[in-house]
């Protein structure tokens, strides 16, 4: 895991992988509480004898956005940022999703740091990540995730 205790160490890192988290196993109940949680119970994500029958992929998916919710979760095992006074996530760029995550499957987070830049003494990180999927050439996910690192001064 990557520590990273103040803006400067963060820069250093400019253009470098930072890491990649542990796989992630996206079963039916994670989908299931997903789709409960947003109320979209699309067959394809939650009714698993339709899906077999009818689905391309003969089983459900993950909700796309179920993956990308993912993000935060995984990041946290790839870095430890400290001496904050809070850290927000501020954006999503250039995401696309590549392919869908068949329920089942394992996924984990690599990361790059795209940019970095002080706003007037806010650390704004901009990560490349991929959201891959065990045994698959294509991402599930990939695009440019934004945060803000208050660093205590």
């Amino acid at each position: 895991m990557l520590i990273i205790n103040s803006y400067e160490e963060f820069a250093a890192h400019l253009g470098e992988e930072l890491g990649a988290s542990e796989w992630l196993t996206v079963d039916q109940d994670r989908i299931n509480k997903f789709a409960d949680a947003t109320l979209d119970h699309q067959w394809i994500h939650v009714d698993v004898e339709r899906a077999k029958a009818e689905s391309a992929y003969h089983s459900t998916i993950a909700h796309g956005y179920l993956t990308m919710s993912l993000i935060p979760h995984l990041w946290n095992q790839i870095i430890e940022v400290n001496n904050l006074e809070m850290q927000v996530n501020y954006g999503m760029d250039k995401m696309r999703f590549g392919q869908p995550v068949i329920t089942g499957s394992r996924v984990r987070l690599v990361t790059k740091l795209h940019n970095i830049a002080d706003l007037r003494g806010i650390c704004k990180a901009e990560i490349d990540f991929k959201m891959e999927i065990e045994g698959q050439r294509k991402p599930a996910l990939q695009g440019i995730a934004s945060f803000l690192y208050y660093f205590k001064k």
